[in-house]
């Protein structure tokens, strides 16, 4: 029975992006939530928000250790599994690939030497200072990545000649049109979701052990992040939905089911459709979309059926961009009504409310599907091409039948490594409660100013 070795190449490439962007998210996430934390406790000098710092540090290296290893499988991937990309395409993505790793290890450099000199310095405000290399090599190293992701929806940097890319300028192929909607959307969908992970574990140990003032800090610094990122990601959004308007809009009329250009366009949110691609159920907003796509509730929107059916990317992507849009805004909702409760309840210890406390748990998951569905509304919204014009995913992907053999033993490797990072991350931290090293500070530090940092 012959194998459909294209279907297996999206298969192992679609198996390692989902595993590896929770790991990417929060290498980028987490380090700017460490800076700002460990910020806060010098300048109030109170050792809960230190404490915090030295906490999300030591998950932090288990999730970069992780996401070491899919970045690896990764860049394997790109020469095992889509070698005709790598021929066509390597010699303009190659800067970026190189510029991602050097991001890494400089990011690597200063994380080893911040995790080792806690309590080295006289001024703690220098150890603050190493923060700021492993946050910014954090975040180029997603730049550097995001840029590829932006080549391949729209080329540019080199000329075409005998079917081969010659004349190549990198950076401008880096600096291409979708670089800053793109590296935009995913920087602060990043730093909304680590802090929405972090205020989702500070409201679970509340619901679990009660309110203490070391979590009641944590969840409310991490839900004040939460809010500013949750309205830089709206804005992300908006420039996104620009740029495709203008410069993909056969991904933008795919993922709101506009079939017809028209002036005035509805937006179309949920619904399915029928066998005739009818649009059956849906909520319709009234020329939002023709506002969203360019700023004019009038403005002429392209339909997708101005597109060659070959040429159009799977309509089940609408799914996936409601879900990617809707937890957004339901982030951006949580934590702005938790800030209203907060300044304008009478009781004192509002978020006492489990309620409260459940959905900003459940916020954490919920961020990363967001992260998930807009990866995969990335990927299939781009498609039938992997270089948007000139090369179509059929002809990128490997021709050889063991692509089945290497799905399974990626999966394998995917489900130990997530085993071992939950065991280890489980031991490091159930075995050892903030609560815990609040008592023994407070032991060795009777003077300290926070010393009523037990249970409220």
């Amino acid at each position: 029975m012959e194998i459909d070795t294209v279907l297996w190449s999206r298969l192992v490439t679609g198996l390692t992006l989902g595993f590896h962007v929770i790991f990417a998210t929060l290498g980028v996430g987490i380090p700017l939530m460490i800076a700002i934390a460990e910020f806060i406790g010098i300048r109030k000098k109170d050792h809960h928000y230190i404490l915090m710092a030295k906490r999300w540090s030591r998950g932090f290296v288990i999730s970069v250790a992780v996401g070491v290893v899919t970045g690896t499988a990764i860049s394997l991937q790109l020469a095992l599994v889509w070698p005709n990309f790598m021929k066509l395409a390597g010699n303009v993505i190659a800067l970026p690939l190189f510029m991602e790793v050097f991001a890494f290890f400089f990011e690597a450099i200063f994380l080893g030497i911040y995790l080792y000199t806690w309590d080295r310095f006289k001024n703690p405000y220098l150890h603050w200072l190493l923060t700021i290399p492993i946050v910014a090599g954090a975040g180029m190293s997603a730049v550097f990545i995001t840029t590829v992701n932006g080549f391949m929806n729209t080329p540019g940097g080199f000329l075409m000649e005998a079917g081969q890319f010659v004349a190549v300028n990198p950076v401008q192929a880096m600096l291409n049109t979708a670089t800053f909607s793109k590296v935009f959307h995913v920087l602060s969908s990043a730093y909304l979701t680590g802090a929405a992970l972090l205020a989702g574990i500070a409201a679970f140990a509340m619901l679990r052990k009660g309110v203490s003032v070391y979590h009641k800090k944590g969840l409310n610094l991490m839900m004040g992040v939460v809010l500013l990122f949750s309205l830089f990601n709206t804005l992300a959004g908006d420039v996104s939905a620009k740029f495709l308007a203008e410069h993909q809009p056969e991904k933008l009329a795919a993922a709101e089911w506009h079939f017809e250009t028209e002036r005035g366009a509805d937006l179309i949110l949920l619904g399915w459709l029928n066998a005739e691609h009818e649009v059956i159920g849906a909520l319709h907003l009234p020329k939002v979309l023709s506002f969203l796509a360019f700023g004019d509730f009038n403005a002429e929107v392209t339909g997708l059926n101005e597109f060659p059916l070959d040429e159009r990317p799977p309509l089940l992507v609408h799914y996936l961009f409601d879900a990617m849009a809707g937890i957004g805004f339901t982030l951006l909702a949580v934590s702005g009504l938790y800030f209203i409760l907060l300044f304008w309840k009478k009781r004192h210890q509002f978020n006492l409310n489990k309620w409260m406390l459940r959905i900003i748990a459940l916020c954490a998951p919920l961020a990363f599907l967001a992260v998930e569905m807009g990866w995969f509304y990335a990927e299939l919204g781009r498609q039938p091409w992997i270089i948007r014009g000139y090369m179509r995913v059929e002809e990128a992907a490997t021709s050889s039948p063991s692509v089945r053999i290497l799905f399974f033993v990626f999966l394998l490797l995917y489900i130990v490594l997530g085993t071992i990072c939950v065991l280890v991350l489980r031991r490091l931290f159930h075995n050892n409660p903030a609560e815990v090293e609040i008592e023994k500070w407070h032991k060795d530090n009777p003077d300290d100013v926070t010393r009523k940092g037990g249970h409220v």
